[in-house]
């Protein structure tokens, strides 16, 4: 019965590792070889005197121990001799100085030695799987790859690729909407490729800019073709992203090209990225040009550029400074990201209004003096300067609670009414 067992056994073993994926034929055929030759040592010192032949296409191996005919009373290598009488039992016209080539049952070496195959086999193949899987995905970080999701944990997402291969979606670089369903198909970029100890990690990513720009290259010919470039992306993944891309060719509006006819071409990647606004903006190295841009759909009506700060004071008329900062102050968000300038947003005040002006440290009667000077460090010392910067600066950059800021704009209301 322990006979039959370690057969099976055998045949599982071979099996197991015969439908291996990502392995090429020479190098399965070399690993199992090695294998059984490592084994072979192990049980009888040398393995100079076996061959070893795999069969991979029959799912078997065989393997024969060749030893040279000697006279009976002169074997002293049992391993590499044999006496004539025994040989003559394998065939009976054998003589002395012949090879004797003699077909070895592997099950007879017992269960240590099957399960010392299966070990070693088990550690090589698993070395070859992995080297097999860095060295498919090295050199592919910046791809978009298809998979398919395996398994959901709370901070990351396993997803196996077409050779089954598990890749792994991170929570930080999901998009926040993203839901996702065991079996479904899903697109992420290959974000890290690293192979610590031997132990390779595919990094996916869905929030990174670059997923989106791979996105637009597959739906724009013109980028391909080299005609227009991609020169900033600013994403908050799943809320809004704004792109500016430049045209080499006058012929061609780089932005009319990128959107598509009534927006044919975003609307796919729309949907992908769970409903992400996509703006797209004419590139410019001119720098105030440039945000006034990005600023879009705000109308601009002046700028002071600090260049070496890179900052940027903008002025806008009152009903232009609720679009210049958008929802939860997403579009000014996005603008600084996109032009790497840090921008403070002014509503634009008459001269008869700045005449009437009152200086912040008037109102120490009604609001705490650390409260005023936090706000006089970010660059306002007067009611109206206040009055007039966005709510969401004032929070941010004062460093201010909300009600905090509710009460102070309150307060300074109340003196002008």
């Amino acid at each position: 019965m322990a006979k039959k067992e370690e057969t099976v056994s055998m045949i599982d073993t071979f099996k197991e590792f015969k439908e291996t994926k990502n392995i090429d034929r020479t190098t399965l055929v070399s690993v199992l070889e090695e294998s059984f030759r490592n084994v072979l040592v192990k049980i009888f010192g040398s393995d100079e005197n076996f061959d070893v032949i795999v069969n991979p296409d029959k799912g078997d191996f065989e393997i024969y121990r060749n030893r040279m005919v000697v006279a009976d009373g002169e074997v002293a290598d049992e391993n590499k001799q044999i006496s004539l009488t025994d040989a003559q039992k394998i065939e009976p016209d054998y003589e002395v100085g012949e090879e004797v080539s003699e077909r070895v049952d592997f099950t007879k070496f017992g269960r240590r030695a099957i399960l010392n195959l299966r070990q070693t086999l088990a550690s090589k193949i698993l070395e070859l799987e992995h080297d097999s899987l860095y060295n498919k995905y090295k050199d592919r970080v910046g791809q978009i790859v298809s998979g398919e999701v395996y398994q959901m944990w709370k901070r990351e997402v396993l997803v196996v690729d077409d050779e089954n291969n598990e890749l792994i979606l991170p929570k930080a670089e999901q998009i926040p909407s993203d839901q996702y369903r065991k079996g479904e198909t899903i697109r992420a970029i290959i974000h890290q490729v690293t192979n610590e100890n031997n132990n390779p990690k595919i990094i996916l990513s869905r929030t990174s800019p670059l997923f989106l720009q791979r996105l637009l290259e597959a739906e724009v010919p013109e980028i391909n073709d080299g005609l227009i470039s991609v020169k900033k992306i600013a994403r908050m993944p799943g809320e809004r992203a704004k792109i500016a891309v430049e045209s080499y060719d006058e012929r061609i509006d780089p932005v009319g090209a990128c959107v598509g006819v009534k927006g044919s071409r975003v609307h796919g990647i729309v949907r992908e990225l769970c409903n992400e606004n996509i703006d797209v903006i004419n590139y410019t190295a001119n720098t105030k040009l440039f945000i006034q841009r990005a600023l879009s759909p705000a109308k601009v009506s002046s700028i002071n550029i600090d260049e070496e700060n890179r900052k940027a004071e903008v002025f806008l008329k009152p009903e232009e400074v609720s679009l210049a900062i958008g929802r939860g102050g997403l579009n000014i968000k996005l603008a600084s990201m996109l032009t790497e300038y840090t921008i403070d947003v002014f509503r634009e005040v008459s001269e008869s209004e700045a005449d009437e002006d009152i200086y912040l440290d008037e109102f120490a009667d009604e609001i705490d003096q650390w409260i005023i000077d936090s706000i006089k460090g970010i660059g306002l010392d007067t009611a109206k300067a206040v009055i007039n910067a966005p709510r969401e600066m004032l929070i941010e950059k004062a460093d201010l609670e909300e009600e905090t800021v509710d009460h102070v704009l309150e307060v300074l209301k109340a003196e002008f009414e």
